[in-house]
């Protein structure tokens, strides 16, 4: 059962070749085993998973039916889960049990699936190692010398090392798309409004989107259409028909235009990175797909933009958490305002810091409009680029990452070398594109190497579609880190 994809494992289910519990079980053991090397989970609780799982069992008895009724899944611990600890990877919220669910949460709820825990993570979703965890950094199982990426590291590596089948994550800037790469497998960042952010503690609202991570395209497939639907109390979130996103899964790639931009193929990308990204999209050529070459000429100042706009909403985000009303508190104090001061002080990390106080410059009185006004104007020039290279192509393609997952404290003394990490990712992010990450081979050392496949709006399915026919011709995604198998 640890090979198994989804719609395997609710086969198996369907079929009572295994309960729920049984499933349950198996992932529990695995997780008590490895978690401990791996650190990819915060927060596991056997009891109640299992009596999670007597309830899917239940309501299969019943004649319930579903595709994920009774799949084990767990959830980046950036969701809010009812009477479980949901922490953001920091220390302000360590003690903090929330007491509602988590939009996306619900909609697993509902599809009946079963959740094994809370998964590690960058500190407030800030990082692209797992390094500023407070609970501390997630181990990479192709190589534990090595990051899993982030913020969705724990997710990443979870999902890789089989201690879960499936994962969510949440992508600001690339938060699902490099972990996913890092750690050779498939994660989607849908189209920003198509997955409801309500209880997905905020970074930067006008980017945040959740989205699904797990071995393969079929799978994240399954995941979305259950993921996704239009949500009252998410003033971001899109009235749309509910889609199901399997739909185009089995159909032929003849006459596919896929985009390749001149700015991804140039200077910055590691000569295994390339190497396995061309022989990806010799694949696509034999698949029929034809390539053309596209231009997205402001992508290069999509760095200096998302660093403008993402710590400028995060520190009007994270001015909630100032130990008054739920999270930590300072000791000892001498009055209120100290008591904020002491408390954001202690309860935050160095990074999360960092991007708030950048936020705050970057907003206050006489450089409001010298950054963050530019750097709006900066993000509407690189929708706009896309929207010109979607008049010549169906899709865009290009790497995830500019090179293979890279060994603890290589970047971490660099914030800028930390943030180019996501140097291919992040314009996606700034326009509210949907984009995804497939594994399409192994570079260096044997790491695993990603495909970034990008799309016009509200385009998953088409993308899935995209990634799925070419699982089909390669096994990258169904490979396992050989200590993990």
């Amino acid at each position: 059962m640890i090979r198994a994809s989804l719609k395997e494992l609710s086969t198996a289910l369907a079929t009572r070749k295994i309960s729920a519990v049984e499933l349950a079980g198996e992932f529990l053991d695995r997780i008590e085993k490895r978690n401990p090397t791996l650190n990819a989970f915060i927060t596991v609780d056997r009891d109640r998973t299992l009596a999670g799982a007597r309830l899917a069992d239940q309501r299969r008895a019943k004649g319930e039916t579903g595709p994920l009724l009774g799949v084990p899944l767990a959830h980046k611990d950036i969701f809010c889960t009812g009477e479980w600890l949901t922490t953001c990877g920091s220390k302000m919220l360590s003690n903090f049990v929330s007491p509602y669910d988590a939009h996306v949460v619900e909609r697993f709820k509902t599809a009946g699936t079963v959740m094994l825990g809370k998964l590690n993570m960058d500190e407030f979703a800030m990082g692209s190692s797992n390094e500023t965890s407070y609970f501390g950094p997630v181990k990479n199982p192709w190589d534990p010398r090595r990051v899993p990426g982030g913020s969705s590291g724990g997710s990443a590596a979870a999902v890789a090392a089989r201690l879960t089948p499936a994962a969510t994550g949440t992508d600001t800037g690339g938060s699902i798309r490099q972990p996913a790469a890092l750690c050779g497998l498939t994660g989607l960042k849908p189209t920003y409004g198509v997955v409801s952010r309500y209880g997905m503690i905020a970074f930067a609202s006008s980017l945040d989107q959740a989205g699904p991570m797990a071995k393969s395209a079929e799978d994240c497939a399954l995941m979305l259409s259950a993921m996704a639907g239009f949500d009252e109390r998410d003033s971001t979130s899109l009235r749309r028909e509910t889609e199901d996103y399997a739909r185009d899964l089995a159909k032929p790639l003849a006459g596919l235009r896929i985009g390749l931009p001149k700015e991804f193929f140039g200077e910055g990308m590691d000569a295994d990175v390339r190497a396995a990204v061309e022989a990806a999209l010799d694949e696509y050529r034999r698949l029929g797909a034809a390539t053309v070459e596209v231009s997205l000429p402001n992508s290069g100042l999509s760095v200096a933009a998302y660093y403008v706009i993402a710590p400028a909403e995060a520190s009007s985000n994270l001015s909630r958490f100032d130990g008054v009303r739920y999270g930590h508190r300072a000791a000892e104090y001498a009055d209120l305002v100290d008591m904020y001061c002491k408390s954001r002080a202690q309860g935050f990390g160095e990074e999360v810091k960092r991007r708030i106080l950048i936020g705050t410059y970057v907003l206050s009185h006489g450089y409001y409009d010298a950054y963050y006004v530019k750097a709006q104007k900066i993000r509407r020039l690189i929708a706009t680029d896309f929207e010109e290279a979607f008049k010549v192509c169906d899709v865009i393609m290009g790497p995830t990452t500019p090179s293979v997952a890279f060994r603890f404290g290589e970047k971490s003394a660099d914030p800028v070398q930390m943030y180019l990490s996501d140097i291919y990712t992040i314009a996606v992010n700034l326009a509210g594109l949907p984009g995804m990450s497939i594994p399409c081979g192994f570079g260096n050392d044997g790491m695993p190497v990603g495909l970034q496949v990008i799309g016009p709006w509200f385009a998953e399915a088409k993308m899935l579609n995209v990634a799925h026919q070419y699982q089909q011709v390669t096994d990258w995604h169904a490979r396992m880190p050989g200590d993990a198998a």
